[in-house]
């Protein structure tokens, strides 16, 4: 079982408040700050974010057991300056109830909400 992750933002303000508003429908929230570094989480910090270069773009997808919330999460993320990777819909290419939203952060990291529960 996966503890936590953590992955380098370009500009740690701005990606701070990125996520602070794109993981809020998801009950994330900063929960600790330490220097340049920040986890959220439902509670424990279970993503971090760093102040460092970047480098290879990564893909992190945040579970959920709510289609509306992978609709909040998408809108929320894209309000906060995150760019559209892919809208809110089934992909059933992974399986019938795979039901996702995709968005590029402020570094091009690619983040996902998704829920595998059937509609």
């Amino acid at each position: 079982m996966i503890d936590h992750i953590s992955l380098k933002v370009s500009d740690y303000e701005r990606s701070k408040a990125f996520y602070a508003r794109a993981l809020a429908p998801l009950g994330y929230s900063q929960v600790m700050e330490h220097g340049r570094a920040c986890g959220f989480g439902p509670g424990k910090p279970m993503f971090w974010i760093v102040e460092g270069e970047p480098t290879t773009p990564i893909h992190i997808a945040f579970g959920t057991e709510d289609r509306a919330v992978v609709d909040a999460f998408h809108a929320a993320a894209l309000e906060a300056g995150g760019k559209d990777n892919g809208g809110p819909g089934l992909r059933p290419h992974y399986h019938p109830s795979y039901y996702g939203a995709f968005v590029h952060d402020p570094d091009g990291h690619n983040i996902e909400a998704v829920c595998h529960k059937p509609g």
